[in-house]
């Protein structure tokens, strides 16, 4: 029986980790981004390890050409088993300083994109009557610091949307995750918005999670059910005090740093 895995941002982070895991559980992946040489490379380990199809998809979703081309592919493969909605990138500058266009690709991204491709999916989960979404988010949702305003905005229209969605599924056997994984070692802050900074080191060590830990805490949340994965109690504690109101007691803490850089 065909199982089809669509991972978004799949050639490195949290996506990639996604895939091989993903994999090792006997799925068949697409695997989507903008790099074609890392996808390809995932894609032939995978393969190679767990004897499952893999495909790759060359796709920028800030773009309506890239979320078409994805969303013809779910046609073709319907029903998808999973959609894990991953792409994502940051921004460090003010949005009163800067032109809109990064903010604007950011909605595409982390908005537009997720949207079209989970209602692109529902169609044949539906039917099959089972399948799962799973939207990555950022706890950086609750914490809309200066410079950071579209990056958390985008964050918690993808939360707002998740826990609607998830109510509306209910009693339909899809299952619907938000995943909150703050900090954790990816090429993230490796992107050109993070030129000039050292965010690797000048953020504490106990804040950074692996990859390889996020996507298997997220699997393993997904197999109970639950609406929320948040894979660390300080992360849990931080998205704790942004949903009581208290980002503003904690400026200049470990929360503003967060918001600030991003996952």
């Amino acid at each position: 029986m065909e199982k089809w895995a669509l991972i978004t941002g799949a050639s490195s982070g949290i996506g990639e980790a996604f895939a091989r895991q993903l994999a090792a559980k006997g799925y068949d992946l697409c695997l989507t981004g903008r790099r074609a040489e890392r996808l390809e490379a995932v894609a032939a380990e995978v393969r190679n390890q767990h004897e499952v199809r893999a495909e790759v998809v060359v796709a920028d979703i800030g773009t309506d050409a890239g979320i078409r081309l994805l969303e013809k592919w779910i046609s073709v493969h319907t029903p998808i088993e999973m959609l894990v909605n991953n792409a994502g990138f940051g921004v460090r500058t003010l949005f009163t300083q800067d032109s809109p266009e990064k903010t604007i690709e950011m909605i595409a991204v982390h908005n537009i994109a997720p949207v079209r491709l989970t209602s692109a999916v529902l169609d044949g989960m539906k039917q099959a009557g089972r399948g799962s979404i799973i939207n990555v988010s950022s706890p950086a949702a609750y914490a809309p610091l200066p410079g950071n305003g579209a990056y958390a905005g985008t964050k918690a229209f993808l939360n707002a949307f998740s826990e609607s969605l998830a109510r509306e599924l209910e009693g339909t056997g899809i299952r619907v995750q938000i995943l909150l994984p703050g900090y954790t070692y990816s090429d993230f802050h490796k992107r050109p918005a993070y030129d000039g900074s050292d965010t690797y080191n000048s953020v504490p060590k106990f804040m950074w999670l692996t990859s390889e830990y996020v996507a298997r805490s997220s699997l393993k949340a997904l197999e109970h059910g639950g609406l929320y994965c948040t894979p660390s109690l300080l992360y849990k504690l931080l998205v704790l005090a942004g949903r009581l109101g208290l980002t503003r007691f904690v400026r200049g803490s470990i929360l503003k740093r967060l918001g600030r850089d991003g996952k």
